[in-house]
């Protein structure tokens, strides 16, 4: 297992992240995985025997169960915790019945963090999210609840998911302001069928030094190989009764026909050539996985040890490369006339 820095907090976490999602199985959640104890702590050792060091899970998946299954792997397994870092995250409906049971007021967020502590057994979050954006609560107020958190000593780092790149930067420029704890990492969709995050975002995490977590890097298993061009796979897999994220699927079956040969070079699977090539991308912190099962987490751990040479990258650059998009174009164009120093004479 490799291990990167996150962000500028000086942490280093594995490339590989552990993702949660398919722990518990209360409600619209169990579709993702009905995981029950037993299964969890496989899971979560393997993880750990592995190299991982780096477990993300959030409130809201599966109500709270999730995290309460997290946190008794840990203790049941002795995993010890100055090796580990938990991240996890506030913001959606914790319980439908209470008029403030989700957003980001001061209110909300502070009961959630509470219980996520209760839930994991923790006394501490190591990194704390924001799991989207609230268009209700001032981001002032927000953040000034989040540095409030970091100075109480609950949570050590705060960091955001799922945000336009205008909101991220107002959020940075508020915290530097009123010198704040900042967002130090950010959460989001990336794949190699699925590259809009380069548009925006990306540069902008280059520019203020942020982290990068990759979430669905299997684009919700559609990139795994394992499904036809009509989106037909295996029974019992996510995709056939939730079909998200949002995928351009010719483009997405075009990227996958593009890996096959790869993986058979390095005989390797069609998911790691897929989470090796976002494991190549300078900006990436950690690529989050998740599994059901011990094989296939073994698989997607396998991707660590997995370097594509030059040419797989530019033959996945040439079938999955973004088309030109204003500004961006017009950037690139300007700034071809100061890319080479001046001649006179």
């Amino acid at each position: 297992m490799k291990y990167r820095l996150l962000g500028r907090t000086g942490l280093y976490v594995s490339e590989l992240c552990l993702g949660t999602m398919t722990f518990g199985d209360q409600g619209f959640w169990k579709v993702m995985g009905g995981l029950g104890q037993e299964a969890v702590n496989t899971l979560v050792k393997q993880s750990f025997d592995a190299g991982v060091n780096f477990i993300d899970t959030a409130n809201v998946y599966s109500l709270g169960v999730s995290e309460t299954l997290t946190g008794a792997a840990i203790k049941s397994l002795g995993l010890p915790r100055d090796e580990l870092v938990i991240a996890t995250k506030a913001f959606g409906v914790m319980d439908e019945t209470k008029i403030n049971g989700c957003g980001q007021s001061r209110y909300h967020l502070m009961n959630e963090l509470d219980g996520s502590l209760k839930r994991l057994q923790l006394d501490h979050i190591d990194l704390y999210q924001l799991h989207g954006f609230d268009p209700v609560t001032p981001l002032e107020d927000v953040l000034s609840t989040l540095n409030d958190m970091v100075r109480s000593g609950k949570v050590r780092h705060v960091g955001l998911c799922n945000m336009a790149a205008w909101q991220i930067m107002k959020g940075l420029a508020i915290s530097e302001k009123r010198n704040w704890s900042r967002f130090e990492s950010v959460q989001a969709y990336y794949t190699v069928a699925g590259r809009d995050l380069e548009r925006e975002v990306i540069p902008l995490l280059k520019d203020q030094q942020l982290g990068l977590m990759v979430w669905s890097p299997l684009a919700g298993g559609l990139l795994s190989g394992k499904f036809s061009a009509d989106g037909k796979g295996p029974e019992g897999t996510r995709r056939a009764s939730f079909d998200f994220p949002v995928v351009d699927k010719p483009r997405a079956f075009r990227v996958v026909d593009a890996m096959r040969p790869i993986a058979e070079r390095h005989q390797a699977s069609v998911a790691q050539v897929a989470l090796a090539w976002l494991l190549s991308r300078k900006q990436v912190s950690t690529v989050i996985i998740g599994a059901k099962t011990p094989e296939q987490l073994k698989d997607n751990l396998g991707a660590s040890g997995l370097e594509l040479v030059a040419e797989d990258l530019q033959t996945l650059e040439d079938v999955s490369k973004l088309a030109p998009e204003y500004p961006g174009w017009m950037l690139e164009r300007q700034g071809q006339s100061r890319a080479k120093p001046p001649v006179k004479g």
